[in-house]
């Protein structure tokens, strides 16, 4: 027995007309995670056996759901893909897997059993329809504390403490075949959350669940204020946390969580900011600054004394000798910390540009491209005439001044007869003079 893919068309007065008897489930309320299925004819009553599933009848899936039947209490067919299907007893069993995957077809070798009847269709046949949407409108509350630990490096705070917290939450049917073998069951009608215990079940669990999530979000240093802003990371905390009793137990996940506020008692907040306020002060401009503004609000107390000035004033002396010391020597030693501390590291120098192609250094320092000096207006210093020799040094006369190679004969040396340019090599000028753009022939021989 199977389910064959059909022709996919409209629902309704169409599927009476295609099927002499058919499968189909509107759309599951959000209460309700599991409903029966109950069969139709053409006059759209259900007059036959709902649990017997006549050859050829069709089976509809829609949007959001999942569809199993169940035979003699057992899974026999697996459908997640919405469509139209017809059933066949005498087709090869197939699962429609969908969106789940893997999942569902490792948990259907585990809880399922296909096999054929020789045509025979068995006693108890049931059509089920699983809601695959997200179940929205879960309410949590921390009616005790949950503890949190605040670790806070940039003034050495490492304390746990204890917050509340509300919101909602979000969960889907991650695994249909594990949610009916482990919680559903073959109920008659519907599976209704809001009427089982198992909401009650899940809101203990979620609550448990809490306190090692923000254990793992407070390593990430996060304070509490904070978070709401960081549902996502709690979210895949809670899941890990979670995994056993939703996700292998019963097919559950948890998709989203939405915190209203965070809230930790008053005396833990008020430890908190002192413990930063007292950090402060390990900057000794800082805590001269605070010096100097508790004394100049003490000097306006003093003043509208109403007992008298002097004998106030004559106070805040005390006070101030008793201190040890005073602002004065706080901001002298802020000056010394800045004044010893290490300076920062001077910027490389940016590397020296590569000389242009054809440049030459003046007498006057500059490197120029032209003719003539930037910087004084000399005139390029004419290249030095003569040959080259095979150790390459250029010379002027018969024989070399490095080797004392003699000058070769026949071999012509060449200067530009317009401007006077003389190539590197004398011997092997390019086509055209570079400065005047004359083409080197006969008459440029020396």
């Amino acid at each position: 027995m199977g389910l064959i893919s059909a022709a996919l068309s409209a629902a309704g007065s169409t599927l009476k007309d295609q099927w002499l008897e058919f499968f189909y489930c509107e759309s599951i309320p959000s209460d309700v995670l599991m409903v029966k299925g109950h069969k139709q004819n053409k006059k759209g009553n259900n007059k036959g056996d709902d649990n017997i599933i006549t050859n050829g009848s069709g089976i509809v899936v829609a949007d959001g759901q999942c569809m199993i039947i169940v035979e003699q209490g057992r899974i026999m067919e697996v459908c997640a893909e919405p469509g139209e299907y017809t059933y066949d007893i005498g087709s090869e069993p197939s699962v429609f897997s969908g969106k789940f995957g893997k999942g569902i077809i490792e948990s259907f070798k585990t809880f399922g059993r296909r096999f054929a009847r020789g045509g025979e269709t068995g006693k108890d046949q049931r059509v089920y329809y699983f809601n695959t949407k997200e179940i929205m409108g879960n309410k949590f509350g921390t009616q005790n504390p949950v503890p949190f630990r605040i670790v806070d490096n940039n003034i050495g705070l490492d304390i746990d403490i204890s917050v509340r917290c509300n919101g909602m939450y979000q969960f889907t049917i991650d695994d249909p075949i594990l949610f009916y073998s482990k919680v559903a069951g073959n109920v008659s009608d519907a599976f209704r959350f809001s009427e089982s215990e198992l909401q009650q079940m899940m809101k203990s669990e979620f609550l448990d669940a809490l306190q090692p999530a923000f254990a793992k979000i407070s390593e990430l240093g996060v304070r509490p204020s904070a978070i709401p802003a960081h549902t996502s990371d709690l979210k895949d905390a809670m899941n890990e946390a979670l995994k056993e009793e939703w996700l292998e137990n019963r097919g559950l996940k948890l998709s989203k969580i939405a915190i209203n506020s965070v809230t930790i008692p008053k005396e833990d907040e008020d430890m908190i900011k002192q413990a930063q306020r007292a950090a402060i002060n390990r900057n000794p401009n800082m805590a001269a600054a605070t010096m100097v503004t508790a004394q100049a609000q003490a000097m306006q107390d003093a003043a509208r004394n109403t007992n008298g000035a002097m004998n106030a004033f004559m106070g805040m002396g005390m006070a101030q000798n008793a201190g040890g010391i005073n602002a004065g020597q706080l901001f002298a030693m802020g000056q010394q910390q800045q004044q010893a501390a290490p300076a920062p590291a001077p910027a490389p120098a940016p590397a020296p540009a590569a000389p242009a192609a054809n440049s030459w250094t003046c007498s006057c320092g500059t490197v120029n491209t032209g003719k003539f000096c930037m910087g004084c207006g000399s005139p390029k210093p004419a290249p030095a005439e003569g040959w080259t020799c095979s150790c390459g040094t250029v010379n002027q006369g018969k024989f070399c001044m490095n080797c004392g190679s003699k000058k070769p004969e026949g071999a012509p040396l060449f200067k530009c007869d317009k401007c006077g340019w003389v190539p590197e090599d004398p011997k092997n000028p390019p086509k055209f003079c570079p400065e005047c753009g004359d083409i080197f022939d006969d008459n440029d021989i020396q």
